[in-house]
């Protein structure tokens, strides 16, 4: 049995990315480190990754251009125990409210467990963040619905649209700023009655900019991005910066965007800087997936 890629980790001791693996009960990690070479090679047919940190008991075949890596009941199973399902109403852990800022005009609203610190917020590609507040499960869910209801901000936004923004961002100031505004209008609706149980935490932006290293994104000329891999299909470049589950690559100067979700359930063996691009491409932010080659 092969090792099994699990997609990108972003450890809360560490703070840089870090490709997760999965053989048989085994599993283990392995840091990427940016200005570096990375390359690999895709062996076999994807298989699911299974679910709730247990493997596949079929090892079911998935679509190469499933971002989910997950058969239909490793997928039942992984939302069944899903805090954002509101399928464990009875959660104990204290959880934390949070804005989160992916470009001009996206800003969106969520909770995750405190224990899990911004971890939850790298892992989703949040350039800047702030807490909101802290407090029991039930009461976090109903200041987030409170404030999609109120302030007209989502819950979720599309990776696609995240990643197409990434090189044109504005400076540090001004997308604090936005984050700011909205975190301002929050707090006049819960002064005013918003959902009790929850202590206000006081606003102060993150900033992940450094942590992905967002400005090697910037740069002339198109971008692409992975749409799937292909048994024996390659995939070589420089890697510049991450962010959420993406990997930005430079592959001979032309950028590349490899999103690991993609990558999971492969089997994978190393692949030497001359291996190039061989797998399915699209524009980024240009619509419908391509068939051609990088």
């Amino acid at each position: 049995m092969d090792w099994q890629c699990t997609g990108l980790r972003w450890p809360e001791d560490s703070g840089g990315p870090a490709l997760g693996w999965r053989k048989g009960r085994r599993t283990r990690v392995s840091a990427l480190a940016y200005g570096t070479e990375f390359g690999f090679r895709a062996a076999g047919e994807r298989r699911c990754s299974g679910a709730r940190g247990h493997a596949c008991p079929v090892a079911a075949a998935v679509p190469a251009s499933s971002t989910g890596g997950r058969c239909a009941e490793c997928g039942r199973l992984d939302r069944a125990h899903s805090v954002a399902a509101d399928t464990i109403p009875d959660d104990p852990r204290t959880y934390r409210v949070y804005l989160a800022w992916f470009g001009p005009g996206m800003v969106k609203v969520g909770i995750t467990a405190e224990e899990r610190g911004a971890a939850r917020l790298r892992e989703q590609g949040a350039v800047v963040f702030s807490w909101l507040g802290r407090g029991p499960l039930m009461a976090a869910r109903r200041t987030e619905e409170v404030l999609r209801a109120a302030l007209g901000v989502p819950d979720r936004i599309a990776y696609a649209r995240k990643r197409a923004v990434r090189a044109d961002l504005p400076e540090p100031a001004e997308r604090a700023a936005e984050l700011a505004e909205l975190y301002g209008r929050a707090a006049v609706l819960e002064d005013g009655g918003g959902p009790a149980g929850l202590e206000r935490l006081p606003f102060a932006a993150v900033d992940h900019a450094g942590i992905f290293r967002l400005a090697a994104v910037s740069g002339p000329g198109p971008v692409r991005t992975v749409t799937g891999l292909t048994d024996g299909g390659t995939v070589a470049g420089r890697l510049v910066a991450a962010a959420g589950p993406d990997l930005h690559l430079d592959t001979g100067g032309r950028g590349l965007v490899v999103d690991t979700r993609l990558m999971t359930g492969w089997a994978l063996t190393a692949a030497g800087p001359d291996a190039g691009v061989a797998v399915p491409t699209a524009p980024v932010g240009g619509g419908a997936a391509q068939d051609g080659l990088f």
